[in-house]
Parts: C-alpha cells; structure tokens; sequence
C-alpha cells in the first residue's frame, strides 16, 4: 500500500475540510453585530406563480411515487418549496427544520393546497433519533441543505435509512454563497475557497455504495429578483458581519457587482438499499 493510498481523504472527509475553510475568521464573526447564518423566513414563502414545479428534481420524486402516491419527507423545507409541488403525487407532508417560523410558513402552504402535514422542529439526523413521531417515508427529498452539513456520512445515511422508494437531493453546483466571494474580498479582503461542489457531493454518495441518478437544470438565482431590495441588502449585510450603518455600501457593491443570469443545480437521486 502506498503512503498516498494511507493519506487520501475519503470523498466524506473531504467534503467535511472543504466545508471547514468556509468559516468565517473569527476576527470577523466575533465582531458580527448579527448572527450571520440565520435565514429570513420570508425569503422562502411559497409562490406558486414563480417557483419551479417541473425540475428533474420534482420529476424523479413525482415518478417514486408513482400515480397511486405516497408519503414525502422534506428535510430543511423551509415554506415548502421542494415538496408542495409533488402534491397530489404527494399525500401526506412531513417538514423537518431548525427554524419554527419555517415550519409554520409550511403548514400554512399545506393548508392552503389541503395536504395532510406533520413538522419537526430540529436539526437532522438528531430530531429523527430523537422522535418516534418521525416514521419512514416513501420519498425523502432533501434540497439545497447539504452544503450546512460538514458530517455529511450520518446525515445521508438517516435520510436512506428513512425512504422506502427513493432519496432525492437537489444542491447547486458550487456553494451557494460563491456568488458573494467577491463581496468578501472588498470588505474584508479575505479570499473564499472553490470547494466542495456536486461533483464532491456525487463522489461522496458514490463511497457510501449508492448508485446515484444524477440530473442538471439551469435556472434564475432566487437573488436576481431581489438584488436591490432592503431585505436582501440587510440579509447580504448580515452575512458579512457588517453592522446596519453599511447598509448603503453593501447595497453599492451589489449594484455594481450585478448577478448571473443562470446557475447549475445539480439533482442527485438514488433508491434506498
């Protein structure tokens, strides 16, 4: 056996490292007048007018459940947007989230459509462990979360350990906050890293001896509709650990730095084994 063979990560901890150098210096975070990582409910309500309903995503999870349907659990659902499109396919909704403001947005969304919902308040895979009311699924979705997860080992194999017909994971190509790099760089000249990516992630499902179905869509950047607003300055704002007296500069920065007409969204799917 080489020394190289004994020394290479595995695709897990390689995405954990990558996912490490993407903390704040503590320089920076421990000045933040704000807590940087929390998320406005409102940038994630339900709009069924604007929100994607057709991506490969919706497509894979539509066909597990076939036209007699099924049960769909959706960890980090946020107002619903990844599972309330599946409905009718989908027949009862269960929401697992950090945030409670979430997960009433969601139930709110379930009503209106008249789809049975159950929430769980909690960070996966701890609130499954920790609930009996949380019960095996036909469909696990599970979208744009994985780049929060470092221990992503655990994370996936509760979310196989959940789903009877298929585990469906939607992440983007890149880490989603990579589009901010540059505003990094002008406030606080600190450069950002390029890693990990859905390529990583894909390896990743790979090792664990998944045989995952892998998809692309292009679509617009949720920030594209909302680049000049107040909330979103104020979210960009707060992701930088500037305090509110910023607001006009961070919001200048945006301006000039524009956003990208399109971004690569990768869906990764496999059945559970």
């Amino acid at each position: 056996m080489s020394d190289r063979s004994l020394t290479q990560p595995t695709p897990a901890q390689a995405w954990a490292d990558a996912l490490a150098a993407w903390a704040i210096p503590p320089h920076i975070v421990d000045q933040a007048p704000e807590d940087p990582w929390v998320h406005p409910p409102a940038f994630f309500t339900v709009n069924p007018e604007t929100d994607p309903r057709d991506t490969p995503s919706h497509r894979i999870a539509r066909r597990a459940l076939g036209t007699d349907g099924g049960t769909v659990l959706d960890v980090g659902v946020g107002g619903g947007r990844s599972c309330l499109p599946l409905v009718p396919n989908a027949t009862e909704l269960n929401g697992v989230d950090e945030q409670q403001a979430m997960l009433e947005q969601f139930k709110r969304a379930c009503a209106d459509v008249n789809v049975p919902c159950r929430t769980f308040l909690g960070r996966w895979p701890g609130v499954a462990l920790a609930n009996r009311d949380v019960h095996i699924v036909d469909v696990v979705v599970c979208h744009h979360v994985v780049y929060n997860v470092a221990d992503i080992e655990p994370f996936l194999r509760a979310l196989n350990a959940y789903a009877r017909r298929a585990v469906v994971i939607e992440l983007p190509e890149r880490h989603p906050t990579s589009w901010m790099n540059p505003l990094w760089e002008r406030f606080w000249s600190l450069s950002r890293p390029s890693e990990p990516s859905a390529e990583l992630f894909e390896q990743v499902v790979r090792s664990l001896g998944w045989l995952p179905e892998v998809a692309w869509a292009e679509r617009p950047p949720r920030t594209g509709a909302q680049a000049h607003s107040a909330d979103f300055v104020a979210f960009c704002r707060r992701r930088l650990c500037l305090p509110a007296s910023r607001d006009a500069e961070v919001a200048e920065a945006l301006a000039e730095l524009g956003t990208t007409t399109v971004h690569r969204v990768a869906t990764v799917a496999w059945r559970p084994v």
